[in-house]
């Protein structure tokens, strides 16, 4: 069979178009379209397969099979040759189809006298919506133009889908982001939400995917893709850009600078797509390589050319950003991912934050914290799916998003709300009480913080101090090095605002999962293990310095609380203690006003410090133990991992051995300790931690409440004496005995 030309490929999407513009229930339409696809590629078949649920294709439309088979048969995902395209979202393309790898045979169509096969994808920018495919007798294998132009009828009919062209009866034709939707993410920030969609990134749908005259539509794509090229190369000429951050840029210039890109997209226009459908299409194939690709780094790229795609649609249509329509009072952010400073600009308004990636410790997953926003990460499909206005249940606990849900849902995840309301009203009554076992003993319960933002809590909360302020959060929100003056007058505003409550200052924690924008990215098999925190500060002192003499200056003579992250040995505390040291020597010889007292203390994350010297527990002010890092260290699970974070268990009798044994060792000096992380802010960890003989505990502010009731409820020596029975008994975690105890009333 001769290959087609360019000008059938046009002809056949007009045909298309013309059939999608006539009146017609949505089935009709289809049954058009599968008879005019048959016609206009001289097949004996054309058929439609649609996703009816996202495992499960059915056949909702064909010509040349049997039309009872309509809507009855249905296969799983990557079963048969049309589950191996819905698949891998790469073309099937056989002369002989019962012989080729992953075929099933369907009797209930009479495919059997079909021998060829060629199959291509209905997707949307990564969303994959179903399979087009036709057949014929004779045994040939379809030319590279009928492949191509299969596929670019295949993104007419994706673009048509999402418009709502094939509306009907049944599950695979029911309209797209109208039903109930539950995603299954993960846990980046706890709590619970109700509120609207506000997507991050507005959709872009194009509604003329066919065009008449190729001519104007190359000249739009040109025109359009060289004000996304001279865009691009402003960015490259800004001068606020360091080496490292212009390496970074190049890949992203050298997309728009494609000639490739632009030739493929051209191919398209050619064949029939408009402007904006040739730059949808080009992407939808980009993603379905791409994804295939084992490289991390290249589907990392990916990225890069999905926002190249989404700018390059927003000239063309004339969009832009700004949509024109208003952020609703109650919005729920939605977004593939998010940076430090954009979420901040959101602030508080947000009631949550839903990311299709992210990580728990990424820098979305730190602001949220800082401004108590529940927040779901790797929601995956929910930005194909949420529109603007959407009503959204965040469940930040459970690491789960209900999307326009059902109205029972919505009443339980609203009682679920409501009795956290009605609980933190209780626990605002405990406010000024102090954190009291029943058995006298008392436990200090201060609050982390990262942001002035946050320092209203230390009122409103009943937090005694802040054992834990993040600096960092003002060095990843910037696009270069703050300087040290803007440092000190924030540091002061905080000692400010926490109004002589003790503020512990924890220096720049940097490396691992926090990288700076306009720090030289570091290629580390195990960044968690690598050059991070305290070990950037003394490789890279002058940084520890400045900071240093800000915090100093900021001081004003009240008193000053520092302490170093990530420390795992004596020498690296001493070296960085005698950095502040020198500083404060140096601030007394310019005249300068310094803090009435300093203390400078250490954060507790590594096993390795435990086991420290005598001396280092001398030497350190105060010792604080990080949690999150020494939780992952102690289990060797890696807490980025969501098949193993979860995996072990805090009121693991080993951990709260080593915990004890920490304890002990902080007695044996008199040097103070804390414990920090997210287990302090979880009522029974705290209580447990509490009753081996932690006296300190900083959280998050939303959480003081709840565990200064069950300390207010609890004899903690009891307690100890039931840990400690459990654990003399060889028991692996002593949580079911510990709850066992909790429920029982105590006198």
């Amino acid at each position: 069979m001769p290959e087609r030309s360019e000008s059938d490929s046009r002809k056949l999407l007009r045909r298309l178009r013309d059939s999608l513009a006539e009146r017609g229930e949505g089935q009709e339409r289809l049954n058009r379209i599968t008879s005019l696809i048959a016609d206009s590629m001289h097949t004996e078949v054309c058929s439609i397969y649609l996703f009816r649920d996202a495992e499960t294709l059915e056949l909702c439309a064909t010509e040349g099979l049997r039309p009872e088979s309509v809507h009855q048969t249905r296969l799983r995902l990557g079963e048969g040759l049309v589950g191996r395209v819905a698949r891998t979202a790469v073309p099937v393309n056989t002369a002989d189809a019962p012989a080729a790898k992953g075929f099933r045979f369907m009797p209930e169509t009479g495919e059997e006298i079909f021998s060829s096969f060629l199959g291509v994808p209905i997707q949307r920018v990564g969303e994959k919506l179903g399979v087009l495919v036709v057949q014929s007798k004779a045994a040939r294998q379809y030319s590279d133009d009928e492949v191509y132009a299969l596929e670019v009828v295949a993104m007419v009919l994706a673009e048509m889908t999402e418009l709502g062209a094939f509306l009907g009866e049944g599950e695979a034709l029911r309209a797209l982001h109208k039903q109930p939707v539950m995603f299954r993410g993960g846990t980046g920030q706890e709590g619970a939400a109700e509120g609207q969609v506000w997507l991050h990134e507005a959709r872009v749908v194009v509604t003329n995917p066919v065009a008449d005259d190729p001519l104007t539509e190359i000249e739009r794509i040109r025109a359009a893709v060289g004000k996304l090229r001279v865009s691009v190369d402003d960015i490259m000429a800004a001068q606020s850009l360091d080496k490292e951050q212009k390496q970074v840029l190049e890949a992203y210039r050298m997309f728009a600078h494609s000639r490739g890109w632009l030739r493929r997209m051209e191919e398209d226009i050619q064949a029939g797509l408009s402007a904006e459908a040739a730059v949808q299409k080009e992407q939808s194939a980009a993603r379905a390589r791409m994804s295939q690709v084992p490289d991390a780094y290249l589907r990392e790229r990916l990225h890069d050319l999905d926002d190249l795609s989404n700018r390059l649609l927003r000239i063309l249509t004339g969009q832009g950003r700004d949509t024109g329509a208003e952020m609703p009072d109650n919005p729920v952010l939605v977004a593939r991912n998010i940076g430090p400073a954009e979420l901040l600009e959101y602030g508080r308004k947000l009631r949550g934050v839903v990311l299709a990636e992210g990580s728990v410790g990424s820098h979305a997953a730190i602001v949220a914290r800082a401004l108590a926003i529940p927040l779901v990460i790797n929601a995956n499909g929910i930005i194909a799916e949420a529109l603007n206005g959407d009503r959204i249940l965040v469940d930040g606990d459970q690491g789960i998003v209900h999307l326009r849900p059902e109205e029972s849902v919505a009443t339980a995840f609203g009682d679920k709300i409501a009795m956290q309301a009605q609980a933190q009203q209780r626990y605002a009554g405990l406010r000024d009480k102090p954190a009291i076992s029943t058995c006298g003993t008392t436990i200090s319960l201060q609050m982390n913080a990262g942001l002035m933002a946050d320092l209203p809590s230390l009122e409103s909360s009943g937090a005694e101090g802040v054992g834990l302020f993040r600096t960092e959060l003002q060095f990843l929100i910037r696009n270069k090095m703050p300087k040290r003056d803007e440092l000190a007058r924030l540091y002061a505003r905080v000692m400010d605002a926490a109004k002589g409550c003790r503020v512990a200052f924890r220096t720049l924690d940097i490396g691992s999962d926090k990288v700076l924008p306009y720090m030289k990215p570091q290629d580390e098999p195990n960044p968690a293990m690598g050059w991070r925190a305290i070990r950037v500060g003394l490789d890279k002192p002058g940084v520890l310095r400045m900071q240093a003499q800000a915090l100093i200056r900021a001081a004003q003579g009240r008193p000053l609380s520092i302490m170093f992250p990530f420390v795992t040995e004596h020498a690296e505390f001493i070296a960085a203690r005698t950095h502040v040291l020198g500083q404060l020597k140096r601030e007394e010889a310019l005249g300068h006003a310094t803090p009435a007292t300093i203390e400078i203390g250490a954060m507790l994350e590594t096993p390795s410090l435990a086991f420290a010297p005598r001396a280092f527990f001398e030497a350190a002010d105060f010792v604080s133990i990080g949690g999150n890092d020494l939780k992952q260290f102690f289990f060797a699970a890696d807490r980025e991992n969501e098949r193993v974070r979860r995996r072990y268990d805090t009121l693991n009798a080993s951990f709260l051995g080593f915990i004890r044994q920490i304890v002990a060792r902080c007695e044996e000096t008199q040097t103070t300790l804390s414990f920090c992380g997210e287990d302090a802010g979880r009522p029974v960890e705290a209580v447990c931690l509490a009753a081996m003989g932690l006296r300190s505990l900083s959280m998050r502010p939303s959480s003081i409440g709840p565990v200064k009731s069950l300390i207010r409820r609890t004899d903690l020596q009891a307690l100890r004496k039931v840990i400690e029975a459990e654990c003399a008994a060889g028991v692996e975690s002593v949580r079911p005995a510990v709850m066992d105890f909790l429920a029982r009333p105590q006198d």
